[in-house]
C-alpha cells in the first residue's frame, strides 16, 4: 500500500515503513539503543531526503524506548540517578547539535555530514565493541569463576563525586555529563538515540554493570530525542507525522519483542551481535560515498553557492 509523505515529498510503502519500525523497535528492547543508527540510513535509501530522515526519526526513537523502557523498569533495571545525570548533558549537547545542523542545512551540507558522521563514529564504535566483546567471550570461556570487578582508573580520581546505588558506583559526574553532551549533539546531527556510543561508553568507561546500562540507556534516549524532534519541528519543519506515526507503531511492537529476546542472550553475545550490526551500516555507508562521486561533488558544489 503506498502512501504519499508530505514532507518528505515522496510516495512509500506503508507495510515496509511498519517493518523497518518493528525491526529497530527489536533492536532497542535487546540492546538499549534507539536504532536510529540503522534506521536514518535506511530511510535513506528509499528514498526519504536526509533533512526530513535526521528529525522524523527521532519520533520511532522516543516511542520504541519508552515502550522498551516500561519492561525494565519492571525488572528494576534502570538507574534513574545515573539517567538524569547523562539527561541534563545530552539535552545541552542536542541543542549544540540543532544548532550545527541548521547552519550546515543552509549551506547545503547536510547530507555529507550525515554520512560521513555515521562512517566514522559507527566504524570505530563497532570496531571496539567487537574486540572488547571477543575477548570477554574468551575470558568467560576460560574462567566460569564470577567476574573480576573493574579496577579503579582515572574517572575515579575526578572530583564532584555522586552515589549511584543502582549501579554500585561511586565516581564524579563529570565523565556522565560529557558523554551525555556528546549523545545529545549526535541526536540532533545523526537522527540517532545514540545508545551505540551510550551503551559502550557506560559499561567500559563508567563501569555500569550491563544489566543496568540498557534500561538507563533507553531513559536517557527518550527525553534527548523527544528534545531533538521539538527543536528540529520547530526550526526546521522537518518533522514527517504520516513517516513518524507508521515507524512509532512497528517500533513499539518491536521493543516488546525484543525486550524478551534479550533475556535469552548473555550480555558478550549481545554486544557481539550490537558490533555486527553496527560494523555492516558502516560498510554500506562507506561504500555508498565510495561508489556516488557525483553526489558528493554536488552537494560540494551546493555549499560553494
Amino acid at each position: 500500500m503506498q502512501i504519499y509523505l508530505p514532507i518528505a515529498e515522496v510516495s512509500v510503502n506503508a507495510f515496509l515503513l511498519l517493518g523497518l519500525g518493528g525491526m529497530v523497535g527489536i533492536l532497542s528492547g535487546m540492546f538499549g539503543v534507539g536504532g536510529g543508527f540503522l534506521m536514518t540510513p535506511l530511510l535513506f535509501f528509499i528514498g526519504i531526503p536526509p533533512a526530513v530522515a535526521v528529525a522524523t526519526e527521532a519520533n520511532q526513537i522516543v516511542a520504541s524506548s519508552f515502550s522498551g523502557v516500561l519492561a525494565h523498569f519492571r525488572r528494576k533495571t534502570v538507574d534513574l540517578r545515573m539517567g538524569t545525570v547523562l539527561l541534563t548533558g545530552g539535552l545541552v549537547g542536542a541543542a549544540l547539535g540543532v544548532v550545527v545542523f541548521n547552519y550546515l542545512k543552509s549551506q547545503g551540507q547536510v547530507d555529507l555530514l550525515v554520512r560521513l558522521c555515521y562512517v566514522v563514529f559507527l566504524g570505530v564504535i563497532g570496531s571496539l565493541m567487537f574486540v572488547e566483546s571477543l575477548n570477554a567471550i574468551r575470558k568467560s570461556r576460560k574462567n566460569a569463576g564470577p567476574p573480576t570487578r573493574k579496577k579503579h582508573n582515572w574517572i575515579h580520581g575526578l572530583p564532584l563525586k555522586m552515589r549511584f546505588r543502582v549501579s554500585g558506583l561511586y565516581i564524579s559526574v563529570i565523565p556522565p555529563l560529557m558523554v551525555g553532551v556528546l549523545v545529545g549533539i549526535l541526536s540532533a546531527i545523526m537522527g540517532v538515540g545514540g545508545g551505540f556510543i551510550m551503551v559502550p561508553a557506560m559499561i567500559y568507561l563508567l563501569g555500569m554493570p550491563t544489566k543496568v546500562v540498557v534500561g538507563t540507556s533507553l531513559f536517557q534516549i527518550i527525553f534527548v530525542t523527544g528534545f531533538t524532534t521539538l527543536l528540529h519541528a520547530t526550526t526546521n519543519y522537518t518533522v514527517d507525522i504520516a513517516l513518524a506515526v507508521l515507524l512509532l507503531v512497528g517500533g513499539v511492537i518491536g521493543a516488546q519483542i525484543g525486550t524478551r529476546l534479550g533475556t535469552y542472550l548473555k550480555a558478550e553475545q549481545l554486544r557481539i551481535l550490537l558490533a555486527l550490526l553496527v560494523i555492516l551500516v558502516c560498510a554500506k555507508l562507506a561504500l555508498d560515498l565510495l561508489l556516488e562521486p557525483s553526489e558528493l561533488f554536488s552537494i560540494g558544489a551546493a555549499g560553494g553557492h
